[in-house]
């Protein structure tokens, strides 16, 4: 059996309850996902997990169609019309909780970097939730993006107009 694991970020802050379901619906199939025994890609956990985000009522991406994908708000023009928007693997229903899941790329490819870039940008999100492989090819990804975060924070260099991160590792 794997663990799931997680740490919100910043450390001086606690899990909401809204994020407390999130962490619940991931160690809710943590026997189908983890990566200490599973070798899946990001969609076969975002699938796994579609149920249990339906129900606490997350609109979640069932492939990559077009008609599939959930767009995110980013730059308004002209008569209020979206102009840009990023795709979330999952999204609360009040549009403030985006949820990444990724695989082999989260660490190799920095695609977590651009998850956070991405979730900054988006109209009236709060928190990302990025959720990445405990381990992969010989990686511990949750300690590597861990550290990032850590650093991110404690420097207190660079400031994110985000309420929190939440990594998960599973």
């Amino acid at each position: 059996m794997g663990k799931i694991n997680y740490q919100f970020f910043p450390r001086s802050q606690g899990i909401t309850s809204e994020i407390k379901k999130v962490i619940d619906c991931f160690i809710e199939v943590e026997d189908k996902i983890n990566s200490e025994n599973h070798n899946l890609k990001s969609n076969e956990v975002l699938k796994e997990l579609y149920k249990p985000l339906k129900r606490i009522r997350y609109s979640v991406e069932t492939s990559k169609a077009k008609d599939d994908k959930i767009n995110v708000p980013v730059l308004f023009g002209l008569g209020n019309q979206i102009d840009k928007s990023y795709n979330a693997d999952a999204l609360s229903e009040d549009g403030k909780i985006v949820i990444e899941v990724e695989a082999g790329r989260a660490t190799e490819n920095n695609q977590y970097m651009k998850d956070i870039f991405q979730a900054c940008m988006m109209f009236e999100v709060e928190y990302l939730i990025v959720a990445v492989r405990n381990t992969y090819r010989g990686h511990k990804d949750f300690n590597i993006v861990y550290t990032f975060l850590e650093t991110l924070y404690i420097s207190s260099r660079l400031h994110l107009p985000l309420k929190g991160i939440l990594l998960i590792g599973y």
